[in-house]
């Protein structure tokens, strides 16, 4: 069923999620305004893309489904909806055809942000979208009309027929995602559960002294495993930082590492990760090739000649305490570097966030159970994804999907 021509609709954030709602709808004859609360719209987008746009990524469905954990459930119609292969489509339509890099990410032929969501701007402008800029979202009146306060501090309340809202989680605070969604759902009794650093760096207690001489430097295909945790090892090149450690095989951890983390603030083990700094090379083989040392060999030289490791492996190998001298006790140590975590970097460095509205929240068109005709979309609600194009896959297909609710709600076909 159409929605009639006359429809209205307040879309509350200008991120992906948000904008492509607002796209779909316009697409199906709603007249839709945008509501911005910062100067210009898709402020983290474009920072997300500045050093080049991984919008999604290439990967079988299955494992791709699989980066969304206790949530792919709930996730995998949307990504029918819209799919990789959609989203690859939808930037060659707007001139911004796309290209595979070597590790199976996608990234626009032009590789930044910038000329795509230029593009995307000037189609939701043809399509009839209005965006308000400086004006943010300020709750609800009392017949349930959202407010919107102007950059002047003028309040008015928005009628519309259906509401959709992608606020974001809150990483990016100075971009417009803060989390002061938060509270004011709670009030209105929708749970939502708390919002947590996710895609984050992880605090260390090195010694000043490596500290000092390895921040900054990669730790080059490596696998790392939260020790107990039952959880399979993640493969990758992580980055030693001054106060820690980040990279891809950390933020795939994430979820692992603070059930970790919680674990160890309630009493239990401390949160260690094992970080095996030869993974394509078996135990039995790697003790083969440190038996070949020369009775002149350094340790450093021993270990460089005989496996390859550079400065920043054997600088976490003395990390880790004394160096044994045989064979098997390096093997074993090579095979698992212990690294102890001291915590999560905070959430305002973190790339995205865990947590938001409870799915128990939303119908299967993510319209709030509790309010009728308001639908989410995007980092606000419960769920989480590794980098590598998948947070930005569920973003642009939950904005599809929750335009789809909309519409059948405008339609009464629910």
């Amino acid at each position: 069923m159409s929605p009639p021509t006359s429809s209205t609709a307040a879309v509350i954030g200008g991120g992906p999620a948000g904008l492509f709602a607002a796209q779909t709808l316009a697409a199906a004859g709603v007249k839709v305004t945008v509501y911005e609360r910062m100067p210009s719209p898709g402020r983290k987008f474009l920072l997300a893309g500045h050093g080049g746009l991984n919008i999604t990524h290439s990967e079988d469905r299955a494992p791709f489904l699989g980066r969304y954990g206790p949530s792919a459930d709930r996730i995998a119609p949307m990504l029918e909806r819209f799919s990789p292969e959609d989203l690859r489509a939808w930037c060659e339509s707007l001139g911004q055809p796309t290209f595979v890099g070597s590790s199976g990410r996608v990234f626009p032929q032009a590789f930044r942000a910038t000329p795509l969501f230029r593009a995307w701007l000037a189609h939701l402008a043809d399509a009839g979208v209005t965006i308000e800029r400086r004006s943010a979202w300020s709750g609800w009146d009392a017949d349930g009309r959202v407010l919107i306060t102007d950059s002047s501090g003028r309040t008015r309340a928005v009628k519309s027929d259906i509401t959709v809202f992608a606020l974001g989680g809150a990483s990016w605070p100075h971009l417009g995602a803060d989390g002061s969604w938060v509270e004011p759902f709670r009030e209105r009794g929708v749970e939502v559960t708390e919002l947590r650093a996710a895609n984050v760096g992880l605090r260390v207690a090195w010694s000043d002294v490596f500290a000092q001489r390895f921040a900054g430097a990669p730790l080059k295909n490596v696998s790392i495993t939260v020790r107990g945790s039952g959880a399979p090892p993640r493969r990758g090149d992580a980055m030693l930082t001054r106060a820690g450690i980040e990279g891809g095989p950390i933020y795939a951890s994430g979820a692992t590492i603070r059930a970790a983390l919680d674990a160890a603030s309630a009493g239990d083990d401390a949160c260690v990760l094992d970080i095996d700094l030869r993974p394509d090379v078996d135990a039995a083989e790697l003790e083969k090739r440190l038996s070949r040392r020369r009775p002149k060999d350094s340790a450093t030289t021993w270990l460089r000649r005989s496996v390859g490791l550079d400065p920043a492996g054997i600088g976490l190998l003395r990390e880790a305490g004394t160096l044994p001298t045989e064979p098997a006790a390096m093997t074993a140590l090579i095979k698992a570097v212990p690294v102890a975590v001291v915590d999560t970097m905070p959430i305002d460095r973190a790339i995205s966030t865990a947590g938001g509205i409870a799915w128990s929240e939303v119908d299967e068109h993510l319209m709030v159970r509790r309010m009728p005709g308001t639908f989410v979309a995007g980092e606000m609600l419960d769920w989480e994804a590794p980098t590598g194009g998948y947070l930005l896959q569920a973003s642009f297909s939950m904005g599809a999907w929750a335009a789809d609710g909309a519409l059948a709600w405008l339609g009464r076909d629910v």
